[in-house]
């Protein structure tokens, strides 16, 4: 996979479909890389006229890392106290934006899944004239009032990392059991939940990535007033059985953004489910559709 120079870092992308449709940049979220965004899922997009380009936020992956800078606290950013904050979703939202120049895309439609969503949403409200439309995935406004966690969701993402690669891969199927899609029609064997934690094990393990992302979520602003004035097509979808972020962030982000629609899937939780990747990919090209209006 190519890397390109953006925001003064570097970021690990691949692209699906003609360089000559309009770009479509998809947008992970917290401690998970791109290659999240299954292929196939990518596939269908870039059947729908899309050049799809995924990437590797800032410390995950094999973009750059982070690695120099002191452990954050997070129980002082909670408190107030930004000093130990390495970066803010602000910067993630301007390595986004930089990655679009390096690979000289003027405009494209944005959609993020989780961190990713508040990372999309923050590239709106930074460089809205960069961004065609907006899809933000079981994410939040950043008002601390909505998209909380379950209990037994944050004490399985705060769980102490893996020793080794087994542990870790451990680690990875027990958290996706406590968050992803409970429902039986969305059902993912613990089989296929391991292949997708080694694969990820095994292409880059960035723990420490993880972390700082996460100071980076604690420590940003409550973006409720800046998305008001956003002026773009807007879609929010969100799982009703989500326990990582509840559905609430969801609902929140479409009531403060004029003319957005919301999408409420039942029984999905925090993940992507097979099963409704065509209901994902149209709702997404519907909304696009809406920009070329």
């Amino acid at each position: 996979m190519p890397r390109a120079a953006a925001n003064g870092i570097e970021l690990e992308y691949d692209t699906f479909g003609s360089p000559a449709h309009p770009a479509l940049l998809l947008i992970m979220g917290l401690g998970t890389q791109m290659t999240a965004w299954d292929p196939r899922f990518c596939g269908k997009l870039a059947e729908r006229g899309f050049h799809v380009i995924r990437f590797d936020n800032r410390d995950i992956g094999l973009s750059t890392q982070f690695d120099g800078l002191p452990e954050p606290d997070l129980v002082a950013i909670l408190g107030g106290d930004r000093g130990c904050v390495p970066y803010m979703l602000a910067d993630m939202a301007d390595d986004a934006a930089g990655l679009l120049d390096t690979l000289e895309v003027d405009r494209a439609h944005v959609v993020g899944a989780s961190m990713g969503g508040m990372i999309a949403q923050e590239l709106a409200i930074r460089h809205g004239e960069r961004v065609l439309s907006l899809c933000s995935i079981m994410s939040t406004s950043g008002n601390r009032d909505v998209g909380y966690p379950t209990q037994e969701a944050m004490a399985a993402l705060m769980a102490p990392r893996g020793a080794d690669r087994e542990q870790a891969i451990s680690r990875a199927v027990q958290v996706q059991r406590i968050i992803g899609s409970g429902a039986p029609q969305y059902a993912v064997s613990d089989e296929v939940r391991y292949e997708r934690a080694a694969a990820a094990y095994d292409r880059a393990y960035r723990p420490d990535g993880g972390i700082r992302q996460l100071a980076a979520i604690a420590a940003s602003p409550d973006r409720t007033e800046a998305l008001g004035a956003l002026k773009l097509p807007v879609l929010v979808m969100h799982g009703d059985q989500d326990p990582l972020v509840d559905v609430s962030g969801g609902r929140a982000t479409a009531a403060a953004v004029p003319g957005a629609e919301l999408r409420i899937f039942p029984g999905m939780g925090h993940d992507l489910p097979e099963p409704l990747w065509n209901e994902f990919v149209e709702a997404i090209s519907r909304n696009a559709a809406r920009a070329a209006r």
